[in-house]
């Protein structure tokens, strides 16, 4: 298995403006020069972490994932981050309205993550959905736990499940592992922070993986500051990369053979207890 480039974005956005988001990330995008295959976006990167989903929210064939296929293809990367999401023709018990990340091929092929824990603190959980399927992609044979910014609070929903065999078609790893890497896009206030870099090193120790957290600087349209501390951390917890405050576009390496190696001399994973999440 081949090392993985990676390339996040920590970047202001314009608060509930499409277009102008749009234009800024694709600037952004091309003025990559490293090699990279996935380039990750915040949490609602075209609008800002918005409670306005009737006013925002797109369709499957709207204009932001029209948007992402088009960047996909040209840029030939894979690109993620969430988009508020309307399924028109739910039920009238049900919120028509996700929290939706975006896995985009470069084929225009795309996997879909709708957010599990909706921020209750923010009234996330009266304007949208919760999702109730974890996504694990997969690129260059590296496996990927895809979640959402207040999803990092919940450490179940993100745990390596022990048993060495496969789950829903998921081929685990000689030591039952069920994922490599989890990516985490998040609007992540300041006020806050301390929570956010301690939980990014917890989940990587704890699941033995590598773990990205990309999030958002500047202020929203609420006052709400964010200055970001997006960051990758290694399996044993190290701190590999960790911006404060500016804007910033980093591409990163992932080393598969450190991966392998932390979890053959620490094979930790194979004493974990044995658990099954359950959806009512």
């Amino acid at each position: 298995m081949s090392n993985l480039n990676i390339t996040i974005i920590q970047t202001n956005l314009h608060w509930e403006d499409k277009t102008a988001n749009l234009q800024m990330l694709e600037e952004k995008i091309n003025s990559i020069k490293e090699k990279t295959e996935v380039v990750i976006l915040p949490e609602m990167f075209s609008t800002g972490f918005s409670m306005k989903p009737e006013l925002l929210a797109e369709t499957m064939d709207g204009e932001t994932l029209q948007w992402m296929k088009r960047i996909a293809a040209e840029k030939k990367i894979v690109l993620a981050g969430s988009v508020i999401i309307t399924e028109p023709g739910q039920t009238e018990t049900v919120r028509p309205y996700y929290n939706r990340l975006i896995w985009m091929l470069p084929n225009g092929q795309y996997g879909i993550y709708d957010k599990r824990h909706c921020f209750a603190f923010a009234g996330e959980d009266e304007h949208y959905t919760a999702g109730t399927k974890r996504l694990i992609a997969s690129v260059k044979g590296w496996k990927i736990n895809l979640l959402i910014c207040y999803d990092l609070r919940f450490p179940v929903w993100a745990r390596q499940s022990s048993p060495p065999t496969s789950l829903h078609g998921v081929e685990r790893g000689p030591g039952g592992e069920e994922y490599d890497i989890i990516i985490y896009v998040a609007n992540w206030p300041e006020r806050r922070i301390h929570a956010w870099k301690t939980l990014l090193q917890a989940r990587a120790i704890e699941n033995q993986c590598y773990v990205v957290g990309v999030n958002r600087v500047g202020d929203d349209g609420n006052g709400i500051h964010y200055n970001g501390e997006s960051m990758v951390a290694d399996p044993l917890g190290e701190v590999l990369y960790c911006k404060k405050e500016d804007e910033d576009i980093f591409t990163i390496t992932l080393n598969k053979t450190h991966l392998e190696a932390v979890r053959s001399k620490f094979p930790f994973l194979r004493d974990a207890d044995e658990f099954n999440i359950l959806n009512e």
